[in-house]
């Protein structure tokens, strides 16, 4: 009887953590189609996935269901302060960090909200804080990987950037940011030399964690792809040759239009501080067709594309815009588009065995979006059911 009695706790604790969700579409993540599935939990866990029947605990029939997304380039910190103006939390801000926190908080929650369950996050130092605190579960937010801060041209020589690679894993950063190009407001050309690049990348591969490259110009991504860094970002200007390079050598390529747009739709509130004057407005400018034509040289050369926002003031909460962006202007196919923001980027961060796809053993990450993105990609505007680790935060079905 005593068995017996523990065995029946055993079950019904078991059974008292299991949730279904009834499905018409599920788009897994990874290119497939499923109809009419129920999805079964466990905790923060899929534990299958079956023929659907009779009631469930969450009724998702009727709209698309999807891996959560992820954004694999966020600034969580960024905002427009409360004179209407970018504030970036860093060292030139003129509130409190209280008030620094807060907005990045709230930046976290809209993009939790948005769909998106998971960002990388590059980088500030309120980063740390915040993704602790998200996975204590003491406030709400998307898993957050960050590099707290980023290596440039003048972290120092090659010596000096590997012993700044260290400290930054020492500080609890999970990858490298690091700026091998200037920004696409002062002409995007190369800023660090090849031997900082390779010293930054090959400390960080020493050290067990991946690095992300600020690269716009050729000189500064070629450096990138022979170091063996392992994604970059933006790439305004990168050739043929450079791109070859990249699929070869299996660099994952973050272009980004969301940025572009954002920053021109919010130009008052960025204008004269910084790079951001009238100049680097039209390089900006100039720079959404260039990005769609690199996307599609990119698509051309088969390299490993992942969505990314380069969210920041203005963008947060509004990254599933770069879905719509990459497939209207960018020319990518609907489906490769929701799979570079679902699985492919979660093999980019190394979590291809946790987040990214609707699969048995996979995180319960779960979007579910009014209407169908393969028939209209401005769909994933409308989200309905967001799920991180098996808890709902948004239901308004």
């Amino acid at each position: 009887m005593k068995v017996t009695g523990i065995v029946f706790l055993l079950f019904g604790a078991a059974w008292a953590q299991t949730i279904s969700i009834k499905t018409s579409t599920i788009l897994d993540g990874k290119g497939h189609i499923l109809k009419d599935k129920t999805i079964v939990l466990n905790g923060s866990r899929i534990v299958s996935i079956v023929n659907a029947r009779g009631s469930a605990t969450h009724d998702l029939t009727g709209l698309t269901v999807m891996p959560g997304w992820i954004d694999t380039h966020v600034h969580l910190g960024w905002h427009f302060n409360k004179d209407n103006r970018l504030d970036d939390g860093g060292r030139g801000s003129k509130e409190t960090p209280q008030q620094s926190a807060l907005y990045a908080e709230g930046n976290a929650y809209a993009t939790l909200i948005g769909g998106f369950t998971t960002v990388q996050s590059l980088g500030s130092a309120i980063d740390g804080d915040v993704r602790d605190l998200i996975v204590r579960g003491v406030i709400p937010g998307p898993r957050i990987i960050t590099s707290l801060r980023s290596v440039n041209e003048n972290t120092g020589d090659p010596e000096k950037i590997r012993a700044y690679v260290r400290k930054m894993k020492d500080d609890g950063a999970d990858v490298i940011k690091l700026f091998a190009t200037a920004s696409i407001r002062d002409g995007g050309k190369q800023t660090m030399t090849d031997e900082q690049v390779q010293a930054a990348c090959g400390e960080a591969k020493a050290l067990g964690l991946r690095s992300v490259v600020h690269a716009h110009a050729p000189g500064g991504a070629m450096a990138a792809v022979k170091a063996g860094c392992t994604s970059m970002e933006h790439g305004a200007f990168l050739d043929d040759a450079t791109l070859q390079a990249m699929a070869e050598h299996g660099t994952y390529f973050d272009p980004n239009f969301l940025v572009l747009h954002n920053y021109l739709e919010n130009k008052q509130k960025f204008l004269g501080i910084g790079n951001y004057t009238e100049e680097g407005f039209t390089y900006m400018e100039k720079g959404i067709p260039m990005m769609a034509d690199v996307l599609k040289k990119a698509m051309a050369h088969h390299v490993k594309i992942v969505l990314g926002t380069d969210a920041v003031a203005g963008s947060h909460g509004r990254n599933a815009e770069e879905f719509i962006y990459r497939v209207k202007d960018g020319g990518q196919g609907t489906m490769d588009a929701i799979v570079s923001g679902t699985s492919l980027a979660a093999e980019s961060l190394g979590l291809q065995d946790k987040i990214g796809a609707i699969a048995e053993g996979m995180e319960a990450d779960i979007v579910a979006v009014a209407g169908n993105p393969l028939e209209d990609i401005t769909a994933v505007r409308k989200v309905v059911f967001v799920m991180k680790a098996g808890h709902v935060y948004k239901n308004a079905r």
